[in-house]
């Protein structure tokens, strides 16, 4: 049974769970229902006067078990013949995402102390095995979530999907670490931004946005002198905003001068940030956010996007979609190389749809 109960901000403590959505004078969120309260969001209630919220305490007690209504024996046959496991995902323990959020919120904290580089490569030694010892080559980032504060769960994402993306092209696992160390810290020079400007709840003006553009180049001289990490790692933190028809910043680099690393990034950066909500925009679905990329190829290396479409896996086997058709199905296997368009066996009719391959499902979506 959940228990709710008002605690003035001065009281709150870590780790409590909020029972109601903070949200500014435009009625955009702030901070979202249930979520776990830390420092950075309870000094951000305090910032801003917030005399007290509800807290909640407890489970809601489960819902009633709905009985199971047995499959036709013919949807059931072509569920068992067709059904093809997903590749293994990325997963990370409870205590290795406690872990990993503390380093990441130390590092944007202290880019000169000398634990910088020590706690950047726990951190990625974490990643690294957690990608090893299942040998995952997919990633769902909706169960990474090791922060609700955006800078740094959004290092953490694009760290552990540039890891997949350049294991996906068979590059060493050297590469695959210092990727990791990179997108880690591709965001460092935020922590040089004005707090007004970074925090923001609104849309940047032209003149917060030209700053804020600055923090590529302020990673850069954060990390160019830290002679423990790779002199890329320093190059692609600088150009991961660079695009590969030379309209990227903060150089304007062409496609032949900007590094693999930072192709990769850029991608991971993309799309983390289109399916993630900010107070100033609501975030797009996963599905979205994948068409939006697929359309980005005069931006982004076709190479990197390539492969982060294999990684990402916008419906797992044994979900249930709805065709455009009418019909429910169960998704028994996914087309890497067609990641909108899994097969699915329609759990009325039975019929095997492979959305992919077959041009007689040409004209039937996933709603």
């Amino acid at each position: 049974m959940i228990k709710r109960f008002y605690v003035r901000t001065n009281a709150l403590k870590e780790g409590m769970k909020i029972d109601q959505a903070i949200k500014d004078r435009m009625d955009r969120t702030l901070v979202a229902r249930g979520t776990l309260l830390d420092s950075y969001v309870i000094d951000g209630l305090k910032k801003r006067g917030v005399p007290g919220v509800y807290i909640q305490e407890g489970e809601e007690d489960p819902e009633p078990e709905q009985p199971e209504v047995p499959l036709p024996p013919l949807v059931r046959h072509n569920i068992e013949k067709t059904r093809t496991e997903d590749p293994v995902k990325v997963r990370l323990s409870e205590s290795v995402k406690k872990r990993v959020s503390e380093g990441v919120q130390y590092l944007y904290s202290n880019s000169d102390s000398e634990q910088f580089s020590s706690t950047t490569t726990s951190i990625t030694n974490d990643l690294m095995k957690a990608i090893n010892d299942s040998d995952a080559l997919a990633v769902d980032i909706s169960v990474l979530k090791t922060s609700d504060e955006y800078t740094f769960k959004h290092s953490v994402d694009v760290a552990t999907m540039s890891m997949i993306i350049a294991k996906k092209q068979g590059l060493s696992q050297k590469d695959i670490y210092n990727i990791g160390i990179a997108g880690l810290l591709h965001d460092m020079g935020k922590s040089k931004i004005p707090p007004e400007i970074l925090n923001k709840p609104a849309r940047l003006t032209e003149e917060e946005f030209a700053i804020m553009k600055q923090h590529s180049a302020l990673g850069y001289d954060i990390l160019k002198d830290k002679t423990e990490f790779e002199k890329v790692i320093p190059v692609a933190v600088l150009q991961h905003h660079e695009k590969m028809n030379g309209k990227g910043y903060p150089l304007g680099c062409s496609a032949e001068q900007i590094t693999a690393y930072a192709k990769i990034l850029s991608v991971a950066d993309v799309y983390d940030a289109l399916v993630t909500e900010r107070p100033y925009k609501k975030s797009f679905s996963q599905r979205t956010a994948v068409e939006m990329i697929m359309s980005m190829t005069e931006e982004l290396d076709i190479t990197a996007m390539r492969s982060f479409l294999s990684s990402v896996i916008l419906y797992p086997v044994d979900s249930t979609v709805q065709l455009s058709n009418g019909e429910e199905a169960r998704v028994v296997k996914n087309n890497e190389n067609s990641i909108l368009r899994p097969t699915v066996v329609g759990l009325t009719s039975g019929k095997i749809y492979d959305l992919a391959e077959d041009l007689s499902c040409a004209s039937i979506l996933i709603s």
